[in-house]
């Protein structure tokens, strides 16, 4: 009957999260509905366990998704993405389009930018891309999704993504975890996508196919269902931005120079490298051991603190050089920190309905069929965090759900058979990245929205950028990490 009950607790949740029910709900009513199977006490389940690992993932995380969410919007209201945008547009022109495109999203979400704001000034600019290179508008929801959620989400070295952020305090490790393998999973998957692009762009003009007008004339911002609620819920718990909050505030007119415009992107990446490799390993970390700041140490703090400080400080860069084209500051600032608030208690509340789920004792069957997995304990790492990111429509959190349950199992693992925290970290974060595009997703219903395409059009193609492409990518890295380790 435990089984049962997990499985009827999942059903529940995803049968009404993927039709815009809020999963602050729907997540403890799943879990007391598994531990009711069980025979379990709800009440305990729901205040003690429950809620100790929701305010534990909120306590962990919220510094990463306020600052995160700030950032991305001051980013958007100065003008600064956009002028990012432009610029590339200009350089690489209409006949590299979908190029444009990919590398403007890669540069501003690889800098900080959450990627929902990168959707709403990505979207006007490539739809008048490519009408002008008269290229398929069905594509343009792949190249976006190339550029914002795969190689810049997951396998970069050092991004801020707050996937990234997650398996530091499991592992104990940096936002830099094996820098070698995240560079060849970015190179795989950005090849591999663009190859898939260009192939669909030589298709579509051998049977005569070009763009199609949605609207015609209309290429500015166009009108977003930003507060419709069922896209505001999926798109709340598929990332860190909640996307009601992207109109609020006062958007400068005038565009900073480039230069400008990517200084705070410079600042998050290089702060973060400096501050991981060099500031904290020089303190005197000890007095974390005390009980006063929870007995912890610098390996489970250090990637959060480096993540958070390197976003204050670009910040406070990106105000000072734009204060003048801030027009409503007050404004933008409430709206930015509006927005990470029903984002990180979504996660949360997914991450306490796998908490229940895991103290259940029906988990054991569940734990020891993950970890039997053939392949070794990386494949069983990739295939958890996979399975559990396609069912939750989230990449953080199906991943924190796998990591608070395994993580500790794996780590064991780690120490008994020299297997690196910084490779098992890579891999969870590159799992968590594939799955988790499928249809549900609020990311992809939201993208889709924007560019004024559907499923139907779009979708096939996202599938073989977003999903195909950073599947490709995690069998590299396993493959790679297991023959020569972490590099």
């Amino acid at each position: 009957m435990g089984l049962l009950g997990i499985i009827a607790g999942l059903a529940f949740l995803m049968f009404l999260a993927f039709r815009g029910w809020t999963i602050l709900l729907l997540a403890p009513g799943a879990a007391l509905i598994a531990a009711a199977f069980a025979g379990e006490p709800l009440l305990a389940h729901w205040t003690q366990t429950f809620m100790g690992a929701a305010a534990g993932f909120v306590a962990q995380f919220f510094p990463i998704f306020l600052l995160g969410a700030l950032f991305g919007k001051l980013m958007d209201d100065s003008g600064s993405v956009r002028a990012i945008a432009e610029f590339m547009t200009e350089r690489l022109g209409p006949s590299r389009a979908a190029l444009a495109v990919v590398l403007a999203g890669a540069l501003v979400t690889y800098g900080g930018v959450s990627l929902f704001v990168a959707f709403f000034v990505l979207a006007p600019m490539g739809l008048a891309l490519f009408k002008a290179g008269n290229v398929p508008r069905r594509l343009l929801p792949a190249a976006i999704a190339l550029g914002t959620s795969t190689f810049t989400m997951s396998a970069l070295p050092g991004t801020p993504a707050i996937q990234n952020a997650i398996p530091m305090p499991f592992f104990g490790t940096t936002p830099f975890a094996a820098p070698g393998l995240g560079v060849v999973a970015a190179i795989v998957m950005f090849v591999f996508g663009m190859w898939w692009l260009g192939l669909a762009q030589t298709r579509a003009r051998r049977v005569g196919e070009g763009f199609e007008i949605v609207e015609k004339g209309k290429f500015a911002r166009p009108n977003i269902p930003a507060d419709d609620l069922t896209v505001r819920e999926l798109a709340s718990t598929a990332r860190e931005f909640d996307p009601a909050e992207i109109d609020r505030g006062s958007r400068t007119t005038l565009c900073p120079p480039i230069g400008v415009a990517v200084l705070p992107l410079i600042i998050v990446i290089c702060a973060n490298f400096i501050i991981t490799q060099f500031i904290l390993p020089s303190i005197d970390s000890s007095f974390l051991s005390q009980a006063k700041w929870g007995e912890t140490s610098l390996s489970a703090v250090g990637g959060i603190w480096s993540v958070s400080l390197a976003l204050f400080l670009a910040i406070l860069v990106l105000v000072g050089l734009n204060y003048q084209r801030l027009p409503a500051l007050r404004e933008t600032i409430d709206a930015g920190a509006n927005a990470s608030v029903l984002p990180v208690l979504s996660v949360a509340s997914l991450v306490g309905f796998g908490a229940v789920v895991a103290a259940l004792p029906a988990f054991e069957a569940v734990r020891d069929w993950v970890l039997g997995i053939g392949g070794g304990p990386l494949v069983s790492l990739a295939v958890a965090t996979n399975i559990l990111a396609a069912l939750t429509g989230s990449a953080s959190g199906g991943m924190t759900i796998a990591l608070d349950a395994l993580g500790p199992t794996f780590m064991e693992i780690s120490q008994a058979t020299g297997l690196s925290p910084s490779l098992m970290h890579r891999v969870a974060v590159i799992s968590s990245g594939t799955l988790d595009s499928l249809p549900h997703n609020g990311a992809v219903v939201t993208m889709l929205a924007v560019c004024g395409c559907t499923h139907k059009e779009s979708y096939s193609d996202i599938v073989i950028v977003a999903v195909v492409g950073a599947l490709i990518a995690l069998v590299c890295v396993i493959v790679l990490g297991t023959m020569f380790g972490s590099f």
